[in-house]
């Protein structure tokens, strides 16, 4: 049949379905990294072997993804041209052909006679963005109408306009809305607790913001103070400015973070997700400064773009700097530290540049994203693992609604910039530092002052193959309560049982950090409990005190920092 018999268990419950339908139309909706490609491609293969179909097409949102599918495509022994033009005819040896959305809303017609000439399974990916213009979804709706077997995939929220998108599903409900319909749902939660993709660590930075106003005023404010919407997105582009300071603290910061991951896993590679070109270029000289090598830089519109990241997906480079190209669907395995440089914040795009961080390749690892500590941002980053399905018809009265149009968005912000562009001079970002301000993980928020004093503390967390996820959360629990007990917020209590409640997380956060060191190490429990007694002195961990636990857990620690360095 098929190589059916190495897929995930979510890819093999979807695939069982799929042979139990048998439908015209399916939508896979899986998170990205989570192997949708994997999961599209065994069902090709099956088709083609039992003769349902005799040609693949594949869709994609960009030309690097034509290539990207005809490589995985030919893995598994079916072979797709991804150069293919809309005229020229299947060379001998090919069964199919890749080609973009945008490809066939030029010519429809041709890729609809194309697809009645043989029984054609066409696989949509990311179909969301077939909905991106009226052109595309009705160049697509024409074109793959004839088509015997049409295989529907996306890997985040769908797009939130009004524009549905061809051969999806959608079901009416009670507000008067109409909601898509997946056949097949596997969200991060999931494949979070799967381990099939990584957690993600969200590192926020605020810092104190200078600018003049298009008025010609001179506004201070610290980013992430509650603002109004114009004073918040100048505080964000201020922060932004490759010329302020906020940009070569945090690029130091998360350069500092991939060192330290890249002495565990030396290719591990970094991303800055910038707004623009002239920023991607700005970053990248001062990534320069900072790391005394030249980034990978990858704009849209340049020759060679594709090549640029499929020679960095394979390299051992530490960073690339981009702005649009590897936003989606771009597999880069070793991405683990990212820089959200960007002032777009819708929830469709935000999940796709997260996207590229998530996928695992070993166990224990973490991604780290340094980001803005504005609030629209921090919501997303706490929201990661909501499944969101495509609305149409839902009414959008408050633009700070995540739902909000995409598109209404968008123009907002390009009506923004266009208006500092004709008034150049009376906008201007004038100055702006940065300050670590917190940390979001697993739907929490730990603020610098939740945390440890020791300096050591977020280097330690996210140490890759040193914490699971679960114990990430727990650490990160721990820490913050015991600053609230130091601050003394907690409820007032007998001493007695704040004792004994203090012992048992003591237990439980050694516990977690022993299950770490085995994980990295490979000692077993039971020889690391026994070296920390013998360093620390005292008593089994079961009747250890409180202070004899601390010191063991200040002294594992220790250990961590020590083999990191």
């Amino acid at each position: 049949m098929t190589r059916s018999q190495h897929l995930r268990v979510w890819q093999r419950e979807a695939f069982d379905l799929y042979q139990r339908k048998q439908p015209s139309d399916f939508l896979t909706v899986a998170t990205p990294g989570a192997g949708k490609t994997t999961f599209a491609l065994t069902i090709a293969a099956d088709l083609l072997a039992r003769g349902v179909v005799e040609r693949v097409v594949i869709v994609t949102p960009t030309d690097h993804l034509k290539t990207q599918w005809a490589l995985a495509a030919a893995g598994i022994g079916i072979m797709i041209d991804p150069t293919l033009p809309s005229q020229g005819a299947l060379g001998a040896g090919f069964q199919g052909f890749a080609v973009t959305y945008a490809g066939i809303a030029v010519n429809p017609n041709a890729y609809r006679a194309r697809i009645e000439h043989r029984a054609t399974m066409v696989i949509m990916d990311e179909v969301h963005h077939a909905g991106d213009a009226l052109t595309w979804g009705d160049g697509i709706q024409e074109a793959c109408e004839p088509a015997v077997r049409r295989l529907a995939l996306t890997g985040t929220p769908f797009r939130s306009d009004e524009n549905p998108i061809p051969f999806v599903t959608y079901a009416p409900q009670s507000d008067g809305s109409k909601t898509s319909v997946a056949d097949y749902s596997y969200g991060y939660g999931q494949a979070l607790k799967d381990g099939v993709v990584r957690p993600v660590l969200f590192m926020a930075y605020s810092g104190q913001m200078h600018w003049r106003t298009r008025a010609g005023d001179e506004v201070a404010a610290r980013l992430g103070e509650p603002l109004d919407r114009a004073a918040t997105a100048q505080a964000l582009r201020t922060a932004l400015d490759p010329n302020g300071s906020w940009i070569p603290e945090v690029l130091s910061a998360a350069h500092k973070r991939l060192q330290e991951v890249r002495r565990d896993i030396p290719d591990a590679g970094g991303l800055v997700i910038a707004s623009d070109q002239d920023s991607a270029r700005a970053y990248a000289s001062v990534l320069t400064d900072i790391t005394g090598t030249r980034p990978t830089v990858v704009l849209s519109d340049e020759t060679g773009s594709s090549a640029k990241i499929a020679e960095f997906s394979a390299g051992m480079d530490p960073w690339m700097v981009a702005v649009r190209m590897v936003s989606e669907g771009v597999d880069i395995p070793r991405l683990a530290v990212g820089v959200y440089a960007t002032t777009t914040s819708t929830p469709l795009y935000f999940a796709q540049a997260v996207g590229r961080f998530v996928r695992a390749r070993r166990k224990g690892e973490t991604a780290s994203i340094f980001l803005p500590s504005v609030p629209r941002l921090l919501a997303l980053a706490s929201d990661l693992e909501t499944q969101r399905d495509h609305v149409v018809g839902r009414p959008v009265k408050d633009e700070t609604d995540l739902f909000a149009a995409e598109t209404e968005l968008l123009a907002k912000a390009q009506q923004d910039v266009g208006a500092s562009e004709d008034q150049l001079g009376q906008y201007r970002a004038l100055a702006s530092d940065a300050s670590f301000d917190r940390l979001v993980y697993d739907g929490g928020e730990f603020g610098y002052d939740a945390l440890s004093d020791d300096q050591g503390e977020l280097d330690f967390l996210g140490i890759p193959g040193l914490l699971e996820p679960d114990q990430v959360a727990e650490l990160l629990r721990s820490a913050r309560a015991k600053r609230a007990r130091e601050r003394g917020t907690t409820t007032t209590a007998p001493a007695a049982d704040v004792a004994f409640e203090r012992r048992s997380e003591l237990r439980r956060e050694l516990q977690a950090l022993v299950g770490a060191w085995h994980h990295r190490t490979g000692a077993p429990h039971g020889v690391t409990h026994s070296r920390l007694r013998a360093q620390c002195g005292g008593p089994p961990a079961a009747q250890a005190s409180s202070e004899q636990l601390q010191e063991r857990i200040d002294a594992l620690r220790a250990w961590a920092l020590k083999a990191s360095s």
